[in-house]
């Protein structure tokens, strides 16, 4: 019987798989995927979150309406990342996530790789 709600980050390599140029890697010392170097998810340091991209207007709409699955910290106030609770997160909803956060780390090494190729380089 499938689940309804709730992953292991061996789901999220299932699901991270199947992105194009998905790696990987490290970030913090925890287990986390970069597409062309760009950070797009990382386990968060208490195991039971994930820390993934996303633009902050969906940021925003994604708090107001599921506080019991996303959620951020002052730390992450001023950035494009959300918390997303593993327990509680349903398998579909997270893919959806991962797709957008891939796609957006994506462009984020698109856009500074046009830049550079123009001899200026992004701003951070």
């Amino acid at each position: 019987m499938k689940r309804k709600s709730g992953v292991t980050f061996d789901d999220v390599r299932r699901i991270v798989a199947t992105l194009p140029d998905s790696v990987e890697s490290t970030s913090y010392g925890t287990p986390a995927f970069k597409v062309r170097g760009a950070l797009f998810v990382r386990l968060r340091d208490d195991i039971d979150a994930l820390v993934v991209r996303v633009e902050m207007d969906r940021r925003h709409e994604m708090l107001e309406a599921d506080p019991e699955t996303y959620f951020i910290t002052d730390h992450y106030l001023e950035y494009p990342w959300i918390l997303v609770r593993m327990s509680v997160v349903k398998v579909e909803a997270l893919t959806d996530l991962l797709r957008g956060a891939w796609e957006l780390a994506r462009a984020s090494k698109q856009s500074t790789k046009s830049n550079k190729s123009k001899g200026r380089t992004s701003k951070r």
